[in-house]
């Protein structure tokens, strides 16, 4: 566990700061000490380029909304990708302790613990309401916990993109025959459905896409939705829009906290940082869906971005192929077996109400019933 300070000088073990906590209360109970209070300063690194629309926002949110929270005693320092660790060092980064905590997505540890893609997205898996249920109230949190344990590492819920879109294609995908070469930026499982399907998929982090994009290094790149996708410009390079985003219907963001550093907070301050995570997954999305409408406007009026369907037979060969990699995902070991048999069965459970509740009645207000 890294370095916990009170005041700006003096560095805390845990079982100090456990003591300062105690002698934080007792000065509670005399006025005359109050402002005592010891101030707890955390670390917290991202995947996200400073204050980028969507979760980079999510992320200087719950740091801003902690401090305030707790009045001042938890200061949640945040550090952009690449400032104090790059982008996809933050796992590792918290893991170790050199920062407490960290705002990311899950899928980006596939190659490290290919399960971990399940509490971000898969492909044509759970929406976003769909998958908070699963995490809260399907059993999705206690597998979660218990994958990231041999790491040192507590993961929540920490604010949500929503539905995203299909990706940026610098050339137009008519057919099966379009993807053979394609090399495209997809991470999580959608990449190797799209690598069986002819396609070349390549991991960068967001901050190198819209250069790789520009350059030739990629010819199409999928990042969230028309908001955070817009503020990255790629529209600048590519004019064709797909969608659906068949590998991502849902864009929870990760919040990954060293646990020693969390179970060593005083009770209420345990509390503050968790339920400022958990807010950011009703508020995030509620943003992300107001503005992805305004900016989807913009691409298309102002922009000459073109909104384009994948065809028919594209989806077939996508929706095909995504049930034998899932299939063969499962078999990789009893916990991944586990993980997605859960996240299966909370979709059996949860789609039949979202078909009655909410496809008949868009489909009724939209006149097409």
């Amino acid at each position: 566990m890294s370095d916990l300070t009170v005041g700006k000088k003096t560095k805390l073990s845990r079982r100090a700061l456990l003591g300062a906590s105690a002698s934080t209360a007792a000065a509670l109970a005399t006025p005359a000490l109050a402002q005592e209070k010891a101030t707890i300063e955390w670390k917290m690194v991202t995947s996200w380029p400073k204050n980028l629309p969507g979760p980079g926002v999510t992320a200087q949110r719950i740091a801003d909304q902690v401090t305030k929270m707790s009045g001042g005693q938890l200061r949640i320092r945040l550090y952009a990708a690449g400032e104090l660790v790059p982008a996809l060092g933050v796992f590792e980064a918290v893991s170790a302790g050199t920062a407490q905590m960290a705002h990311t997505a899950s899928f980006f540890w596939q190659g490290k613990i290919p399960a971990s893609v399940f509490f971000t997205a898969i492909p044509f898996g759970l929406l976003p309401h769909e998958h908070i249920t699963w995490i809260e109230q399907g059993g999705g949190q206690t597998l979660w916990d218990e994958l990231y344990a041999p790491f040192g590492l507590k993961p929540v819920m920490a604010g949500n993109t929503g539905v995203q879109m299909g990706g940026w294609y610098k050339r137009d995908i008519a057919g099966l025959d379009d993807l053979k070469g394609l090399k495209i930026r997809m991470p999580g499982l959608g990449g190797e459905v799209m690598r069986r399907l002819g396609a070349t998929p390549v991991s960068l982090p967001p901050g190198e896409l819209f250069q790789a994009l520009q350059s030739g290094v990629l010819d199409a790149t999928e990042f969230l939705g028309p908001w955070s996708d817009r503020a990255m410009g790629f529209h600048k390079v590519a004019k064709s829009y797909y969608t659906p985003g068949f590998h991502e219907p849902n864009g929870t963001g990760e919040a990954l906290f060293n646990k020693l550093a969390l179970d060593g907070l005083p009770e209420e301050l345990r509390t503050i940082v968790l339920e400022a995570c958990r807010a950011e997954n009703g508020r995030a999305l509620a943003e992300s869906d107001w503005e992805n409408a305004g900016s989807l406007k913009l691409l298309q009026e102002e922009d000459g971005v073109t909104i384009k369907p994948y065809p028919d037979d594209v989806l077939t060969a996508l929706r095909e192929t995504a049930k034998v990699v899932l299939e063969e995902f499962a078999g990789k070991d009893p916990l991944a077996r586990r993980i997605y048999e859960s996240n299966i069965a909370a979709r059996e459970r949860l789609a039949p109400w979202s078909n009655v509740a909410m496809r008949r009645f868009m489909a009724a207000r939209d006149g097409a019933a």
